[in-house]
């Protein structure tokens, strides 16, 4: 939990934010009263808001229209795998005895992504507890040639954790205990269906914090966040997960179970394999759990909302931000101005700041409360003072750091309550991150209802999101392969951090040359010769 900041702040601080906002007091209020907090973390909520919805939960999968089946939306061809029988369901019975899954009602809501855009029609859902029941159900499924789709939390976002066909779905749910924690070297053991804010509580209380951090925290899994690689809130200041993760276990298409759980910060016996599976996307083995590095929970956390005038001005005050916090800065995101409209308008959530063509929120997190105080105060007096920023507030105790968050973290869930979303996750040279939103909008007119863009701007990762009354082919036409090539033209990646999954991975050869994707390809046969493991994603399909 984030403590309350002890030191006094400089008088004109809080006079800044008091002359306009009401609430800034500290009492509650349409302002700075409660709000959303992240998805699945026990949100609190501006009074009228509705109650979020969690996402990759069974509420999301309820609401609207019924979803297209993926294999009628997109021209995919089902693989020659076998169908499952009544003999397999036997099999799979004397497996995992009671946790074999064929009521139809119980599997909508696995066979649907979060985003209401794909959906399988599997019949068949499977609930290890072990490693060893994974190994049984692969060893099982190789030798039947029975194609298995394995799921986390499914809250992807690009089509990867869902069926395409009607391939067995393995969810990782009921693997979800602790190993162990060592609280000196903050080296954490666990199952890969651990749920990531739980795992945050868990070593929070011993006085640690997980390394990631995502607005899905309340319904992902550490597996499935190994599995695309999750990038999330605070890769700013940890890194990304290839650098935190110490080891990890993982079964093979045919069985074999791979026990890699190293809890060693160095290790240089050769190839460094538990790579291969970071970022895989289950197209290479299950991963089933993982040995992962936290550091230590910052003793103090403050959080700066901030309106700024243009995207220039954004770019300024990150550089000035980097320049003047250093070592406590932990987190930088923006917002365009119809983010914001988008949280006002679908969650009811209330702007803290005088409306802005852009808006940052800047996370510092520290060992001394001081030091931290003196710092950020510097930063806001020197922002303010040339102009960089229009507008701002500051919180400093748990409460109010979470409302700040919860307009940046909930951008998702707004904009699935404003119709079809197309999304895109690109990484590009900070200077042109936003102008691809700007062409879009040129290029796109009428024909999309919004065009919007955030994100980490502290990595160069814009979440570009066009959002319609409903799909449409011609406007996906306009979007794709266009929102590649421009990308490809900077030398950026068409996945920043939500992985390629399904709908991007016609797209991989805008990011990565033939030589790379033959050797991808290489690494798949070797590791899955008969193609069972969530077939139809990552890979180019060959012709």
């Amino acid at each position: 939990m984030v403590p309350r900041l002890a030191p006094a702040w400089p008088a004109w601080l809080f006079r800044w934010r008091a002359a306009r906002a009401p609430g800034a007091s500290g009492q509650p209020s349409a302002r700075d009263g409660a709000s959303g907090a992240r998805p699945g973390g026990g949100p609190r909520r501006f009074a009228g808001a509705s109650t979020p919805v969690r996402r990759g939960s069974s509420s999301s999968s309820s609401r609207g229209p019924e979803v297209v089946l993926t294999c009628e939306r997109y021209p995919v061809q089902r693989l020659p795998f076998s169908v499952v029988s009544a003999e397999d369901l036997a099999a799979f019975e004397r497996i995992v005895p009671g946790r074999v899954v064929t009521d139809p009602e119980e599997l909508e809501a696995s066979n649907v992504d979060w985003l209401r855009s794909m959906r399988g029609c599997s019949k068949v859902l499977l609930r290890p507890r072990t490693s060893e029941e994974v190994s049984h159900i692969l060893r099982y499924c190789h030798g039947r040639n029975l194609a298995v789709n394995p799921q986390g939390g499914n809250t992807g976002l690009v089509g990867g954790s869902v069926p395409i066909f009607d391939e067995i779905i393995l969810s990782t749910a009921l693997m979800n205990q602790v190993i162990s924690f060592h609280d000196v070297s903050g080296a954490l053991v666990c199952q890969a269906g651990c749920v990531l804010e739980e795992l945050s509580r868990h070593v929070e209380e011993r006085g640690f914090v997980v390394p990631l951090d995502l607005g899905a925290k309340g319904s992902c899994h550490i597996g499935g966040n190994l599995a695309t690689n999750a990038g999330g809130l605070r890769l700013l200041r940890y890194g990304s997960l290839r650098g935190t993760v110490l080891g990890l276990e993982a079964v093979l298409a045919d069985g074999t179970i791979l026990n890699g759980l190293s809890s060693l910060r160095k290790d240089n016996t050769g190839y460094d394999l538990k790579q291969l599976f970071i970022g895989s996307e289950g197209t290479l083995g299950v991963i089933t759990a993982v040995s992962i590095l936290c550091p230590p929970k910052p003793r103090a956390v403050n959080v700066a909302f901030l309106g700024c005038p243009g995207f220039a001005e954004v770019l300024q005050t990150f550089s000035t931000c980097k320049g003047m916090l250093g070592e406590i800065l932990s987190a930088f995101e923006f917002m365009d101005a119809e983010c914001m409209r988008l949280v006002q308008q679908h969650l009811l959530l209330a702007s803290p700041v005088q409306e802005s063509p852009f808006y940052v929120l800047v996370e510092t997190s520290g060992s001394s409360a001081e030091h931290d105080a003196e710092k950020l105060s510097g930063f806001l007096e020197h922002v303010l003072g040339s102009g960089l920023v229009a507008d701002g507030t500051l919180a400093t105790d748990e409460r109010k750091v979470k409302t700040l968050w919860a307009l940046r973290e909930r951008i998702t869930e707004a904009l699935s309550r404003d119709g079809y979303v197309y999304k895109y996750d690109v990484s590009l040279p900070v200077d042109r991150l936003y102008d691809l939103v700007t062409d879009l909008r040129a290029r796109l007119g009428p024909q999309a209802k919004r065009v919007v863009g955030y994100g980490h701007l502290g990595d160069g990762n814009l979440h570009l999101n066009v959002s319609a009354e409903a799909f449409s082919a011609s406007l996906l036409g306009d979007l794709e392969p266009y929102v590649y090539e421009w990308t490809a033209g900077q030398r950026g990646s068409i996945s920043a951090e939500h992985g390629i999954g399904f709908k991007k991975r016609s797209a991989l050869g805008y990011s990565k040359p033939p030589a790379a994707l033959r050797l991808m390809r290489q690494l798949k046969t070797l590791l899955d010769p008969k193609g069972i493991l969530n077939p139809y994603k990552t890979l180019p399909a060959q012709a």
